[in-house]
């Protein structure tokens, strides 16, 4: 905050402003007789010069018009005078502050892109900053420079106000597009530029969509991590689920491919050719088709599974070497990070918006990125301030790149159930604690309408008895671990003004991965599904329910974790029917024996 002590206001030097310009008002008066009495002067030796009356000498006519125009001039001219003194009265006063100082002193109101690429910012300030000249400098730096740079050069300029309006030009298309860009206003202060305000990145990606789709229309909350060897069967219509989820894995689908059937696919991106796995891609072109021609909504999530491969651009510096984990946390922090980041969730998106292949409604972009050493990889050590902004960045290069292609696409965080462990020896992040961040470091930057992909998997994952009383799951926020015993307090904790999104509304609420083992028994597993399913959709404050997994998996079975609905051999288990039915009407009958297991009369 700014001491009052330090402004010094610019009242002495508004006076002699005031006084400077009634000086020029009697030049201009001056300078008005003598332009009078050239005109007049000249219409005398003309031969077509019009006489006023027959009945007055040439003197008199003189001197009456001498008189008029003098006093019009001399009125105008006051007028005038008057006019630029009341301006400089009502004008702000300048305020003297040290630059150093005055990193908030301006703010930028919006970042709108407006149609036909051009980009507005609109800036207010309590005053008019003291500097070397009158006007305000408009800067850009790109998302992976780390700070204002004084020795770059400003965009634009305008004069100083306490509202004022910038444009400058997007570059879409180019690789110096300003799509992932961020804007600063500067003044400049003993012949060096200092920014004034803070860097706010563009508001509204989605000015530039082609297609607008959204999904969660459904009267159902049920989906499925699905198994696409099920794609040729009607399982899923039997099921009656309406989304699914499927991974995309950046070393799966990038590459030259030789099948000759499904050749390579180039795409080109800002100039530059990028090579798609032809054969690979058809696979999703063909599962997305069938999903979609059913009306479940598919959510893609986006892994960097790359680092090892011939990709390395893709993957954070920092996270490049030194882990076993299966993915790395995303490259928003290097300029050919950033492009190739913005080359695939472009690709992506295109595709998957009506293009004819299936249409995913909604992105998550890494998973479970609080567990930094087994599913987000970043070295130990890493600050959890720093480790964030690095996921931030990323997640933003997704956000622009996909909702300037699909307005109503989501895009989503995603954290697992370690909510508030606060354990020295714990490997990873509070989820909590890295949604806290998250949600600062965004509305700091320019806000997005990202959400929030949960996983609320039981403590310990063995656990298929979620509402047995546990010390590490309490009612409390600061809850150990979140299940679908408290899920609630994950989208209490959402209704914070600090989390709304620019709408003043809740941010979306997917629960995109849980699951309950059958170890203990088929009824068991059984009444977890469904009471888990119950609690999600009394909840109004989650959009679906995906459950993990269509079918066991068998490295998950070697941790005592059947999770599927159906067995390794595709026979079906009695949680299969009971999902089935747990949404429906006439499910009751089908449902009622979980009842008993559980112990509560009703559900939810």
């Amino acid at each position: 905050m700014r001491s009052k002590n330090r402004l010094l206001k610019g009242k002495d030097l508004l006076w002699l402003r005031i006084i400077s310009f009634c000086i020029m008002g009697v030049l201009l008066v001056a300078a008005g007789i003598s332009v009078w009495l050239f005109v007049r002067h000249t219409a005398a030796q003309d031969e077509t010069a019009v006489v006023f009356d027959e009945g007055i000498t040439e003197q008199e006519q003189e001197e009456s018009a001498r008189e008029l125009l003098h006093e019009d001039m001399l009125s105008g001219i006051l007028l005038a005078g008057q006019g630029v003194c009341d301006a400089l009265r009502a004008r702000p006063e300048e305020v003297s502050i040290p630059v150093e100082s005055a990193g908030d002193f301006a703010t930028l109101e919006a970042v709108k892109i407006e149609t036909g690429g051009t980009i507005s910012i609109s800036v207010t300030s309590p005053g008019l900053l003291a500097s070397d000249d009158k006007y305000y400098y408009l800067f850009e730096e790109k998302i992976w420079q780390e700070e204002f740079s004084p020795d770059a050069e400003p965009l634009s300029r305008a004069y100083k106000d306490v509202a004022l309006n910038f444009r400058t030009d997007l570059l879409r298309g180019s690789s110096s597009s300003r799509l992932f860009s961020r804007f600063y206003v500067a003044v400049k202060k003993d012949g060096a530029y200092h920014a004034v305000s803070k860097a706010r990145y563009p508001d509204n990606p989605e000015a530039l969509a082609v297609y607008n789709y959204s999904g969660k229309n459904h009267g159902s909350k049920k989906g499925l991590m699905i198994d696409p060897l099920q794609s040729s069967t009607n399982e899923w219509d039997d099921l009656g689920i309406h989304y699914c989820t499927y991974n995309f894995p950046l070393a799966h689908i990038l590459g030259p491919t030789s099948n000759g059937a499904y050749p390579t696919i180039n795409y080109e991106y800002h100039g530059r050719n990028w090579q798609f796995n032809g054969a690979h891609i058809h696979q999703y072109d063909y599962l997305f088709s069938i999903l979609t021609s059913k009306g479940i909504d598919i959510t893609g999530i986006i892994l960097d599974d790359a680092s090892t491969s011939a990709y390395p651009a893709f993957t954070h510096p920092a996270a490049r070497s030194g882990s076993t984990a299966p993915y790395y946390m995303f490259n928003g922090v290097t300029a050919d990070g950033v492009e190739a980041l913005g080359a695939v969730a472009t690709f992506l998106a295109s595709r998957y918006s009506g293009g004819g292949h299936g249409l995913v409604h909604d992105w998550i972009i890494a998973n479970e990125i609080n567990a930094r050493k087994e599913w987000n990889y970043m070295p130990a050590g890493t600050g959890i301030e720093a480790y964030t902004d690095a996921y931030a960045k990323a997640f933003r290069v997704f956000y622009n790149a996909i909702r300037s292609v699909n307005s109503g696409a989501g895009v989503y965080i995603c954290l697992d159930q370690q909510w508030d462990r606060n354990k020295s020896n714990n490997p990873d992040y509070d989820a909590r604690d890295v949604l806290d961040i998250f949600a600062v470091n965004v509305k700091e930057n320019g806000d997005m309408d990202w959400g929030l992909a949960f996983h609320p998997y039981s403590c310990p994952l063995t656990q298929t008895a979620f509402w047995k009383s546990n010390s590490q799951v309490t009612a409390s926020v600061d809850s150990s671990f979140i299940t679908m015993k408290n899920i609630g307090i994950v989208t209490d904790y959402l209704h914070q003004d600090r989390f709304l999104n620019r709408n003043g509304e809740v941010r979306s609420v997917i629960l995109s991965e849980q699951g309950f083992s059958s170890t203990a028994g088929q009824d068991l597993q059984a009444a977890a599904i469904a009471y888990a399913y119950k609690i999600a959709a009394a909840n109004p404050d989650i959009d679906y329910f995906i459950y993990a997994r269509e079918t066991d998996h068998p490295v998950e079975i070697a941790q005592n974790l059947a999770l599927g609905i159906n067995n390794t051999g595709g026979g079906h288990k009695k949680s299969y029917n009971v999902y089935k039915h747990v949404d429906r009407v006439d499910g009751g009958d089908v449902i009622s024996f979980a009842l008993g297991i559980i112990g509560i009369s009703g559900w939810p």
